[in-house]
């Protein structure tokens, strides 16, 4: 179910949660830029990007939790509110239209109604990856990012080797890290074929793992069978059903 979900609001840890993760990419990103970039160690460099993909991966989780109303439980303005501000702080992305796109994959996931399903011949990793940011990138987002790069650049006066490296970079790599844990490997048709509803599988990282490769999205079929559960929740999902996917 998104976001439709009747409740008596609760906004409590879920919202801490997503403030966190929110407050941490702001000082990060800010941290980085402000940066003279020539005297940054190359171990520095290299610890902010990973630093801030994480973070911006985290931003996209938080939205889609919100989606599924699961940051604020039962206080339906403060989830949308929460999901704006994290998929326009991510990407400048339209939580409208995402919400009602990731409707139609809980709906029919891994099938041609599945915005996030490649169509048949797309079915390796780069060629569908290449094919879902298609389908996911919009106009009005290009023309955001280019007016707050220019922005960063002529008027913030940030140096371009910072920009470059610690905003644009770090996004891109999210893309990946997202698609990587929470479309190729759980949606990909397995060779006996699909053996659940939900045509999806879960990972089996330890818990750590699953945290930092892409904070329990990869706990994918709990996800779809328990879609109001937050992130941070899955594992314990997980862990009362060792049978499942």
């Amino acid at each position: 179910m998104i976001e439709k979900q009747k409740q008596i609001c609760q906004p409590g840890k879920g919202v801490l949660i997503a403030a966190v993760i929110w407050l941490s990419w702001l000082g990060a990103l800010i941290f980085a830029l402000s940066q003279p970039f020539a005297i940054l160690p190359a171990a520095a460099t290299a610890l902010l990007v990973v630093l801030l993909t994480f973070l911006y991966t985290g931003l996209f989780i938080t939205a889609h939790d919100a989606m599924h109303g699961s940051v604020a439980p039962g206080c339906p303005g403060l989830n949308r509110l929460i999901g704006q501000i994290a998929v326009r702080s991510y990407a400048f992305m339209s939580y409208k239209w995402l919400l009602s796109r990731h409707g139609y994959h809980h709906q029919f996931p891994a099938s041609e109604q599945d915005p996030d399903y490649h169509d048949g011949k797309h079915r390796g990793f780069w060629p569908w990856y290449g094919r879902f940011m298609r389908r996911y990138l919009k106009l009005e987002q290009l023309v955001g990012m280019a007016v707050l790069f220019n922005l960063l650049l002529h008027v913030a006066r940030v140096p371009l080797p910072n920009i470059l490296l610690f905003w644009v970079l770090p996004a891109l790599l999210s893309t990946v890290q997202l698609f990587a844990f929470g479309t190729f490997l759980p949606h990909r048709e397995p060779a006996g074929g699909y053996d659940n509803p939900h045509r999806s599988h879960s990972n089996d990282y330890p818990v750590w793992l699953s945290f930092l490769t892409c904070y329990h999205f990869g706990y994918h079929w709990e996800h779809h069978e328990y879609p109001t559960t937050p992130w941070w929740q899955l594992p314990n999902k997980r862990q009362k059903l060792p049978a499942a996917a």
